[in-house]
């Protein structure tokens, strides 16, 4: 990595809460957050943000005439960078990049204006520009006044962790000195609960946990859905007021065999976490936030490429799907909120139904990981 990027602050919303003390005592039970919802006249497993950060959102909608028309995932957007420029201090005036992706975007728009389209033959008149992916960034910038680059993009799952990609890249160019990053998603829509219904991967469970994320015995699939956002502050070089360090990034595709394709033991993973080590000995690491979806072939595909390069001594292991289901695009920076949030603590958050290992001493390294559909891996190496 060229040189070190400092985290200077992180703006969440999801079932965990909105504020990171609320987020950390969540982390701190064994207790998940998901819950059903009724998904065309069937009671589905999803994990919604609270009641009270909903009313959030709903004031924040009507505090604007343009926002109206806007779809959560984008609402959802604003709300977090809102939150997440105010603890760095950051002004519009400064005008620093923003990279906001999403797997799915205004999924719930989409299907609403799609199904007025079906009855009338006629499609509403804002329609496309508020479903469009590159209006989640551009709003954004809106609502911040600020002038800088402005990007949208969706690479599935991995779609935050590409945004920090992204940022840092730029950063490290000499072309911005700061960069909003992260993702956004609003998935709980029948549409898209079918879609995972239909890949037979969404958790049908009775028991206790309904997500059995790095569960390696579980004989069926296990994913729930969550909604959420989480938005990261980048600044360049090591800031004396950072949360944590960004030390090392890693990145691979897979080539692609059927549309939702990852080999068993996840070369994509391998190349990924290799590239992120750098030149750091892999015993170094302590901690490990993984991708872990909660199903068969994902969570294991991924606990052997961490085999194959952690030979020696594998780092202590979790994930926070089986608490807050997976939000898609925005997974990667609710991850990377958990890692600093463990570093800051020099405490890990482990997983209730498996034997956790026996934890590290410190936390001085933590690599967190994302993939999507397609096999676009994403490791990011934080430091205390």
């Amino acid at each position: 990595m060229q040189n070190i990027i400092s985290i200077t602050a992180i703006g969440s919303i999801s079932s965990l809460g909105k504020s990171s003390t609320e987020v950390w005592k969540s982390y701190l039970n064994d207790s998940h957050h998901i819950t059903t919802k009724e998904v065309l006249g069937k009671e589905v497993f999803v994990s919604k943000i609270s009641d009270e950060v909903k009313q959030d959102i709903e004031h924040l909608r009507l505090s604007d005439s343009k926002y109206k028309s806007l779809d959560n995932s984008v609402l959802y957007a604003i709300y977090t960078s809102r939150e997440a420029i105010k603890q760095a201090n950051w002004d519009g005036s400064d005008n620093f990049g923003i990279n906001i992706g999403s797997s799915r975007g205004a999924t719930e728009l989409f299907e609403t204006y799609y199904d007025s389209f079906i009855k009338n033959n006629k499609a509403e008149t804002l329609s496309s520009p508020t479903t469009t992916l590159g209006n989640i960034s551009s709003w954004v910038a809106h609502d911040l006044q600020t002038q800088g680059p402005e990007i949208s993009h969706s690479i599935t799952c991995s779609t935050a962790l590409h945004s920090m990609l992204n940022g840092i890249a730029w950063i490290n160019s000499g072309m911005c000195d700061k960069f909003l990053v992260g993702g956004s998603e609003a998935p709980l829509t029948a549409f898209t609960i079918a879609q995972m219904q239909a890949l037979k991967i969404y958790s049908k469970r009775t028991d206790h946990y309904p997500c059995r994320a790095l569960d390696f015995k579980k004989t069926k699939n296990t994913m729930v859905l969550g909604e959420g956002a989480a938005m990261v502050c980048l600044e360049k070089g090591r800031q004396g007021h950072a949360l944590a360090s960004i030390v090392g990034i890693g990145y691979a595709t897979e080539l692609l065999k059927h549309n939702i394709s990852i080999s068993s033991d996840a070369q994509c993973f391998q190349r990924s976490m290799k590239m992120a080590l750098g030149d750091i000995n892999p015993d170094e690491v302590d901690v490990i936030v993984m991708h872990a979806p909660g199903t068969i072939k994902g969570d294991l595909s991924e606990f052997k490429a961490i085999e194959k390069i952690f030979c020696n001594k594998t780092p202590f292991l979790t994930t926070n799907k089986w608490k807050i289901g997976h939000t898609f695009g925005a997974s990667g920076t609710l991850n990377i909120e958990l890692a600093v949030l463990m570093l800051q603590h020099q405490t890990c958050i482990g997983v209730p139904y498996i034997d956790n290992p026996k934890p590290p001493k410190k936390i001085k390294y933590v690599l967190v990981n994302a993939v999507g559909f397609g096999g676009n891996a994403v490791s990011i190496l934080l430091s205390k």
